[in-house]
C-alpha cells in the first residue's frame, strides 16, 4: 500500500448510518487516474460493493463532493455514490440491515486504475443506535417490539413505526428517529417473538394498544401520537389515523388508499374487507423478477369501494410520499385518489409529495439501493421500480422531510407520563 497517498473520511470515519461523510483523497500523482471502492457485509454476510474511476486535480486530490466520476457505477458528482451504487454479487438480493445492536461497516479503498494495487483505505462505522439512546424491548399485554427511547429529560413526540417484514421488525428507521429526537415505537405485524407465525386477518385493537401503551411511557409529552408506515402497513396507517383516537401525524410511504390483502377487525367485528391483488396479472422479465404492479385492482371501482379507508373522518394530519416509478404498486395513483378524496370532503389536513426516478423502497439515506428482490407475500423476486441516482435523492429528501412533518404536527407542551416500563 502507498503510504503517500491518504484516505478521509469527514468529519469523521464514525456517524449515523443516515449522515453523510465527505471523502477525500490526497497524496496521488497530478492528473492519476485511480479507482475508488466501497465494499460491506450485511447481517448475512453478504457481500455488497460498487466502484468507480476518477482523476485527480492538479495537486493530485480527489474530492467526492467536488469531483465527477468518470464511469463506474455511477458517473457524475455524487459524494454519496459509493454508498448508494453498492450491490450484491447476486440477483434479487436486497441488502439487509434490520438490528440497531451492531454498526454498519463500509471499507473504502482507492486502487491503481482498473481496480489493481492497493494505494490506501479507510473504514466508515455507521452506526443505528446512538451511545444515548436506550433500547428496550417490549413484551407486555398483546403489545410486543422495540422501544427506542433518546437521550436527555424530554419531553419528546412520540411514534409508532410500522416497517415490519415477515417475521420481524426492522429496527433501522426506528433507531434513526430516536437518534433525532423522537421516542419509537416499532411493531411488529405478526411472526415475531410469541406471536403467529402466519396471519388471515389484522385487528385494530392490537394497535390501539400499542398506541396507549407508547402515550405512558417516560418523557413522552403530549397526548397525541404519531404513525410511519410503508407499504402494506401504509393502509394500517391509514386505518389506525381513522378509527383511532389521538393520531395526530401519520406518514404514508408508497402504500395503498384501500385495505390490502387481509380484512381488519375492529372489537371482533369486520369494519374493512381486503383488496386482493391478482398475481395472474404480474408480468415475468428477463431477469427472472415479477412486475407486479397491475396486480393490485383499482380501489376506486365500484366493487372495491368498500375496501377503501375512510381517510375523511382522521383528525390529525397526514404526509403522502409516493414514489413515480413504484413497480410493486401504483402508489402515486392511490396517492392523488387520497388527495382528491380529502378535498371532496373539505378536507385540508395533508400535503403530498411525489418522487420521480424513485421506486418503491424508499428507506432512510445512504443504504445501498434495492432494484428487486423476494416478496414476502408471494415467495418470488419482484422489481421495485427506480433509478438509482434519483430513488436516492428521494431517499434524503423524505427523510428530512419526515422529520420535519413530526416536528411540526406532534405537540410536546405537557410533562412527561410515568413509565410503565
Amino acid at each position: 500500500m502507498a503510504s503517500q497517498v491518504r484516505l478521509r473520511l469527514l468529519p469523521s470515519a464514525r456517524c449515523l448510518f443516515s449522515e453523510p461523510v465527505q471523502v477525500k483523497v490526497a497524496g496521488l500523482e497530478s492528473k492519476q487516474v485511480v479507482t475508488l471502492r466501497a465494499e460491506s457485509l450485511d447481517e448475512r454476510n453478504l457481500v455488497f460493493s460498487s466502484a468507480a474511476t476518477y482523476r485527480a486535480d492538479q495537486r493530485g486530490e480527489i474530492d467526492l463532493s467536488r469531483d465527477a466520476s468518470l464511469s463506474g457505477s455511477y458517473v457524475g458528482v455524487e459524494p454519496m455514490g459509493l454508498l448508494w451504487s453498492m450491490r450484491p454479487q447476486s440477483l434479487h438480493t436486497k441488502f439487509k440491515k434490520t438490528s440497531s445492536l451492531t454498526p454498519y461497516y463500509v471499507k473504502f479503498s482507492v486502487h491503481e486504475e482498473g481496480g489493481g494495487t492497493t494505494l490506501a483505505e479507510a473504514v466508515n462505522e455507521r452506526y443505528l443506535l446512538g451511545d444515548q439512546v436506550r433500547r428496550v424491548p417490549v413484551k407486555e399485554g398483546n403489545v410486543r417490539g422495540v422501544l427506542f427511547i433518546p437521550s436527555g429529560n424530554g419531553p419528546f413526540p412520540a411514534l409508532l413505526d410500522l416497517y415490519a417484514y415477515a417475521g420481524g421488525v426492522s429496527e433501522k428507521r426506528p433507531s434513526l428517529l430516536a437518534n433525532h429526537g423522537f421516542v419509537v415505537l416499532t411493531l411488529p405485524l405478526y411472526g415475531y417473538d410469541d406471536m403467529p407465525k402466519k396471519v388471515d386477518k389484522f385487528h385494530l385493537d392490537h394497535f390501539e394498544e400499542a398506541l396507549n401503551f407508547l402515550r405512558t411511557q417516560d418523557k413522552v409529552g403530549g397526548k397525541g401520537v404519531g404513525v410511519i408506515s410503508f407499504s402494506k402497513s401504509g393502509d394500517l396507517a391509514l386505518s389506525i389515523a381513522s378509527f383511532l383516537p389521538g393520531v395526530e401525524a401519520t406518514v404514508w410511504i408508497n402504500g395503498c388508499s384501500a385495505n390490502t390483502a387481509f380484512p381488519l377487525f375492529y372489537k371482533e367485528k369486520q369494519i374493512l374487507p381486503p383488496l386482493q391483488p391478482d398475481i395472474a396479472k404480474a408480468e415475468v422479465t428477463e431477469s427472472g423478477a415479477y412486475m407486479c404492479k397491475r396486480c393490485l385492482t383499482r380501489s376506486s371501482a365500484e366493487e372495491n369501494k368498500d375496501t377503501l379507508v375512510p381517510i375523511e373522518q382522521a383528525k390529525g394530519r397526514f404526509l403522502f410520499a409516493a414514489a413515480e416509478d413504484d413497480l410493486n404498486w401504483d402508489s402515486k395513483g392511490f396517492m392523488e385518489q387520497m388527495v382528491e378524496r380529502l378535498k371532496h370532503h373539505g378536507k385540508e389536513n395533508f400535503e403530498s409529495v411525489c418522487y420521480p426516478g424513485a421506486g418503491h423502497y424508499l428507506e432512510p439515506p445512504y443504504g445501498p439501493y434495492c432494484p428487486s428482490s423476494i416478496h414476502s407475500l408471494i415467495g418470488k423476486p419482484v422489481l421495485w421500480g427506480g433509478e438509482p441516482g434519483s430513488h436516492s435523492a428521494a431517499e434524503i429528501h423524505l427523510w428530512m422531510k419526515i422529520q420535519e412533518f413530526f416536528r411540526t404536527h406532534l405537540r410536546c407542551d405537557g410533562p412527561p407520563a410515568e413509565a410503565k416500563l
